[in-house]
């Protein structure tokens, strides 16, 4: 059965602006049905990713003020939230992260609403959830998500090296993991340390709970037999001389991406909305510290209570659009697989297939314009 997905594109006038059409789409998609009153204000994390420092196609935070204030009204208790990076950036840790979101103009004085790192200070206040799925047994999601009554799931449709594109599906699985869920998907094998780097300073070693890293010829070495994956030698290196071993098959990474969203979803399926904003569709992932000209036009913004669909569609919007000249396409033509033309080592439909396999959604979606 198809599933409805809700559109609105930019055209505008003076008296239907993109405000007026983004609280329709809220409104269609049904924000208020996923506050289900109890005796208290429900919370309701609001997932989104915001932006490296120095990156600028990130959600604009006005739209996400819109949805703050909506959630305000229907008697929610929203806050923003996203989790720790794996990779040493302006976002591994809260501090940081925080800083890096308020510069990027997500303070509570734009968006009235409190920032909440899910994963807590160093990315290990996290909830390990069972799945029993191909992949994974179980899962490692940020507290602060698994906590929260509700979710909203505001994603900046874009391009990725890893995934083919980065929508509904990768803001859940993989923005919703810890730094250790984060690794899990990445790897299957411990992190490495850079021997010829390496100082010997020990500083990983006394922040090891594991205890599986130690000294040899004054160089760190990690015991993979020890390692649980935490990733916390990543963060506390201060010379950021220990890596992700980047070993995980594209296929093997997609699938582990799906089962950590349906790891986020498996109690709030009833309680979640999903919003895209296909606009600087970029042509990598919005954690670099810069990001590329956009390889189409500004589409517009999806919605839907299905995340299969959802980033079906938008997908689907993305290759119907032509491309822009002087973007890293190659080929421009209206129709053409833009997220195989820039990386066609990805079958990128990999997890639209698997998520609708574990029932996540359908592939098959009615859109309708706002």
């Amino acid at each position: 059965m198809a599933s409805q997905v809700y559109y609105f594109d930019f055209r505008v006038s003076t008296k239907d602006t993109n405000f007026k059409k983004f609280g329709r789409l809220l409104e269609a998609v049904d924000l208020k049905g996923i506050v289900q009153r109890k005796k208290k204000r429900p919370l309701v994390a609001v997932k989104l990713h915001f932006g490296e420092k120095g990156n600028t196609s990130f959600i604009r935070p006005i739209y996400v003020r819109q949805v703050v204030d909506k959630l305000w009204d229907y008697g929610a208790r929203p806050f923003l939230t996203d989790a720790n990076t794996v990779y040493v950036g302006t976002r591994a840790e809260a501090v940081s992260h925080l800083s890096t979101a308020i510069e990027n103009g997500f303070a509570y004085a734009v968006v009235k609403a409190p920032l909440i790192i899910a994963d807590g200070l160093r990315g290990t206040a996290e909830v390990e959830v069972a799945i029993n799925q191909e992949i994974c047994k179980s899962v490692f999601i940020g507290e602060a998500i698994l906590e929260a009554e509700a979710l909203v799931s505001l994603a900046h449709f874009k391009l990725h090296e890893l995934s083919g594109f980065g929508g509904a599906i990768k803001n859940v699985g993989m923005g919703c993991a810890s730094r250790r869920g984060k690794l899990a998907q990445h790897s299957n094998i411990a992190p490495k340390v850079n021997q010829k780097k390496c100082t010997g300073c020990g500083e990983c070693i006394a922040h090891c709970a594991q205890e599986a890293i130690s000294l040899e010829a004054e160089k760190a070495v990690i015991d993979p037999a020890k390692c649980v994956g935490c990733a916390e030698c990543i963060l506390t290196c201060p010379y950021g001389n220990i890596e992700i071993q980047w070993n995980e098959s594209i296929p093997v990474f997609l699938k582990k991406m799906v089962e950590y969203t349906y790891g986020v979803l498996k109690d709030k399926r009833d309680r979640v909305v999903f919003v895209n904003f296909i606009t600087q569709v970029s042509p990598a992932c919005d954690c670099y510290g810069h990001n590329d000209m956009p390889i189409i036009g500004d589409v517009g913004i999806v919605a839907s209570r299905d995340i299969v669909a959802l980033d079906q569609a938008s997908a689907d919007l993305v290759n119907q659009s032509p491309g822009h000249p002087g973007s890293c396409l190659k080929d421009l033509a209206a129709g053409s697989d833009k997220f195989r033309d820039v990386y066609p080592q990805i079958d990128w439909e990999i997890q639209l297939d698997y998520a609708e396999q574990l029932g996540l959604g359908s592939r098959s979606y009615e859109l309708v314009k706002i």
